[in-house]
């Protein structure tokens, strides 16, 4: 199967649920859909196929790149578009919890 067959998908990774950072949220990956449903090995049991695209994630700083590396190699693309979530993150230290004239109740 030739790559023009093949489906692009061009999106923005989501900030990951096990951590509080956000690195690589602003990065836009393009992954390639898979050809058809894997297989299982009769011999070993495991799942898998023969499409390598699959497992091809290139990342790009912005949409216009990814469309733009998309369009130079013929590869038809599907974008979602997906907001940057800023969070107002409060810079906070720990000697605020003592510190002098304090209003605020003890959070325990």
């Amino acid at each position: 199967m030739s790559r023009e067959s093949q489906t692009a998908r061009i999106y923005r990774q989501p900030k990951s649920a096990m951590q509080s950072g956000r690195a690589r949220t602003a990065d836009w990956v393009l992954a390639f859909a898979p050809l058809g449903p894997k297989r299982i090995d009769p011999l070993m049991g495991w799942s898998g196929s023969g499409d390598t695209n699959a497992q091809v994630n290139l990342r790009f700083p912005s949409q216009e790149a990814a469309i733009a590396y998309a369009q130079a190699r013929g590869i038809s693309y599907d974008v979602e578009a997906t907001p940057l979530v800023k969070a107002d993150i409060k810079p906070k230290a720990y000697a605020d919890n003592f510190r002098f004239g304090r209003t605020e109740n003890w959070s325990h």
